[in-house]
């Protein structure tokens, strides 16, 4: 197989091209490979892969993945319906006299193998928020939600006909679900499918409907669901639940659950990546006479070495008790920033200490008595035995 191209190379675009630029990049493109227009002997595989790229590059969740790991970051992560979901290709091709059908389908129908449009029909992504602690996001927990969701009735197992009685077939689209249109353009004749609109897009007619789901196939009900959450996520990942979206009609796929992981802010952490961050404030003794400090962790409290001498900003490192890396790749560090506080109010022996201080270390005209000298002596005697 052929090593795809890069697809900012493959529109002809900068990697930092804003969203007008790849819209423009990919009209101007596709007007001069449109199979029904160009003469070019590889005009489909040249628009094929157009497209492609304009459908990864036109998304911000895509566009972020290619740039971080290129094509390893798409393929095998999106199946060909994820990757062109939510492109309309007929708005962008509005004018040009081609690419009919509703939504682009016309155009899937010509060149990606009639993936869609036909067949029965996908259901619906669905969307479930998660709120999480940083110590949860740190160790990771298994839970239980519960998600309100289409599913297939039970009563009659999904074909909306009473039970005991079966659907008519579609006299209209024949049970294809699908109706075909031909429409003449200037490039040709462009052949598109619809869902039909006697049975819409069913392919049978319900004469007797089923009193549980009136007909529908479909009954909404809150399903709970276990999930596990790994250690070391961060604010906006999403877990990605195969089928266990909304049900679609009669032998579809179901959709997709997309649970979504809130990290709400911490009162005393700031995180970055696996790293964290932490200001601890410290008293002017333990930063002039240096001290063990306490400081809090996600798994506990431990200590610092502050030496004597500290200045405010000052910061210290605690390797391993950041966050926990997904994969199992070890942890970050903690990174503890000290604040020397300045005390808001002083008795008046404190004070008369801090002047006899001030007067030691030549801030005052005047040098300390021998009786001040000795109260510093002894206050410094205090201190040093209260940190050791």
């Amino acid at each position: 197989m052929a090593e795809k191209k890069d697809y900012y190379e493959v529109l002809g675009i900068a990697k930092d091209a804003s969203e007008k630029d790849i819209k423009s990049a990919y009209r101007k493109l596709a007007m001069k490979y449109h199979p029904d227009k160009s003469d070019a002997p590889d005009a489909e595989e040249r628009f094929k892969e157009l497209s492609e790229a304009y459908a990864v590059l036109s998304d911000t969740e895509k566009r972020q993945k290619y740039d971080q790991f290129g094509h390893a970051g798409i393929n095998g992560q999106y199946s060909q319906e994820d990757l062109f979901k939510g492109v309309n290709f007929e708005d962008l091709l509005r004018g040009f006299g081609f690419g009919g059908g509703s939504g682009g389908d016309g155009i899937f129908d010509m060149f990606f193998g009639g993936g869609r449009g036909r067949g029965p029909a996908r259901g619906r992504d669905l969307r479930y928020d998660v709120n999480l602690t940083l110590e949860q996001a740190a160790t990771g927990l298994e839970m239980t939600i519960d998600v309100p969701r289409t599913e297939t009735c039970p009563t009659c197992s999904g074909s909306g006909s009473k039970p005991g009685t079966k659907p008519t077939v579609c006299s209209a689209c024949r049970g294809t679900g699908q109706v075909t249109r031909a429409q003449n353009t200037p490039f040709g004749q462009i052949v598109t499918s619809a869902a039909c609109g006697k049975c819409g897009g069913r392919g049978q007619i319900i004469t007797n409907p089923c009193s549980e789901c009136s007909g529908t196939g479909r009954v909404r009900k809150n399903r709970k669901i276990n999930i596990k959450i790994p250690q070391g996520v961060e604010d906006g990942q999403h877990l990605k639940l195969r089928g266990q979206g909304d049900a679609a009609g009669p032998s579809g796929e179901s959709g997709d659950l997309y649970v979504v992981l809130n990290v709400m802010p911490h009162p005393q952490f700031q995180r970055q990546d696996s790293d964290l961050f932490l200001e601890a404030p410290i008293s002017i003794t333990q930063a002039a006479l240096g001290a063990d400090v306490e400081v809090p962790t996600l798994s506990g409290r431990a200590k610092i070495k502050v030496p004597a001498g500290t200045q405010t900003g000052s910061v210290f490192r605690l390797r391993g008790k950041g966050m926990p890396r997904m994969q199992g790749l070890g942890s970050g560090d903690l990174h503890v920033r000290v604040r020397v506080k300045t005390p808001a109010a002083l008795t008046d022996r404190q004070k008369q200490l801090m002047e006899a201080l001030a007067a030691e270390f030549g801030e005052k005209k005047r040098a300390p008595s021998e009786k001040e000298k000795s109260i510093i002596d002894k206050i410094v005697d205090e201190v040093k035995s209260a940190v050791q």
